[in-house]
C-alpha cells in the first residue's frame, strides 16, 4: 500500500518509528473528489500581531537558553514567493520540555517561555522568528532514544487542505542520524533539506544567532513535510 503522492517522502509506516505502527492506514486511502476541501481556510480569532513572531518577549522576564534568530523565504517550486501565508512554530523550550501537559520528563519548565509563535510571510515570501534554541528530550521510541533538537513548523495557505507540517534541524547535530522521524525520508537530500544553516549575515552580535531555513513547496526540491493521514 502506498499512495504517497512522491516517492521521496517518508512512508506511512517506518516501524523503526514505533508510533507509525498503530496510526498508518491498515485499509487503501479513499480518494476525495476534486474541489472536496476547497473551501477558504479557517479564520484565525485575532490579527497576526509583530509580537507574535518573537518568542522571547511575551513574558514578563528573559526565557533561559540561547537567543537565535530563524528567518527564510517560502516559495513554489519555480522559486516564486509564496506570500500571506501563515506560518506557526512551536517547540521545546532550552532543557528539552514543551508546555503541554502530557511532557512530564524531568526537565524544569520555563516560565518566560511558551514555545509557540505565528508569523505571515511579506510579499517576498519572508518569515522571521525570534526564539530560544530547544533542547534535545527522550522520547522512548527506542532504547535511549533521544529526540535532536527541532522546530516544528505549520504552514497555511488559502485554501482549507493547504495545511502543511514539517520539521528543522540544526546543522551538526550528533542526534540526526539516530533520530527515526528524520530517517524516514528515503533520500538524504531529503533529510539535508530539513537542516538550517547557520546565517553570519542576519546574526545580531552580542545578541543572537541567525540561522536560515528556506521552504520550497512542491517540485524536486521540495521540504519535506509530515505524511497527512
Amino acid at each position: 500500500m502506498n499512495d504517497r503522492e512522491d516517492e521521496r517522502e517518508a512512508p506511512y509506516l517506518y516501524p523503526d518509528y514505533v508510533s507509525t505502527r498503530l496510526r498508518s492506514p491498515a485499509k487503501p486511502l479513499v480518494r476525495l473528489p476534486d474541489g472536496f476541501h476547497d473551501f477558504p481556510a479557517p479564520l484565525f480569532p485575532r490579527a497576526v500581531e509583530a509580537l507574535d513572531s518573537d518568542l522571547t518577549r511575551r513574558h514578563e522576564g528573559e526565557p533561559i537558553g540561547e537567543r537565535i534568530i530563524v528567518s527564510g523565504r517560502v516559495v513554489d517550486s519555480d522559486g516564486r514567493p509564496v506570500r500571506k501565508a501563515v506560518v506557526e512554530v512551536w517547540q521545546a523550550n532550552a532543557a528539552g520540555r514543551y508546555l503541554d501537559q502530557n511532557d512530564q520528563h524531568p526537565a524544569p519548565v520555563d516560565p518566560n517561555f511558551d514555545g509557540a509563535g505565528r508569523a505571515v510571510t511579506d510579499d517576498e515570501g519572508q518569515y522571521r522568528f525570534v526564539t530560544i534554541k530547544p533542547g534535545a528530550y527522550p522520547w522512548k521510541n527506542h532504547r535511549n532514544a533521544w529526540r535532536p533538537a527541532h522546530i516544528h513548523f505549520s504552514l497555511f495557505g488559502n485554501q482549507f487542505r493547504s495545511r502543511l507540517v514539517t520539521q528543522m534541524y540544526f546543522p551538526g547535530d550528533p542526534l540526526m542520524p539516530r533520530d527515526p522521524i528524520l530517517q524516514s525520508i528515503p533520500d538524504q537530500a531529503g533529510r539535508d533539506r530539513l537542516v538550517c544553516f547557520f546565517d553570519p549575515e542576519r546574526t545580531e552580535p552580542e545578541w543572537a544567532l541567525a540561522y536560515r531555513w528556506d521552504i520550497v513547496l512542491r517540485g524536486r526540491s521540495a521540504t519535506p513535510f509530515e505524511t497527512q493521514q
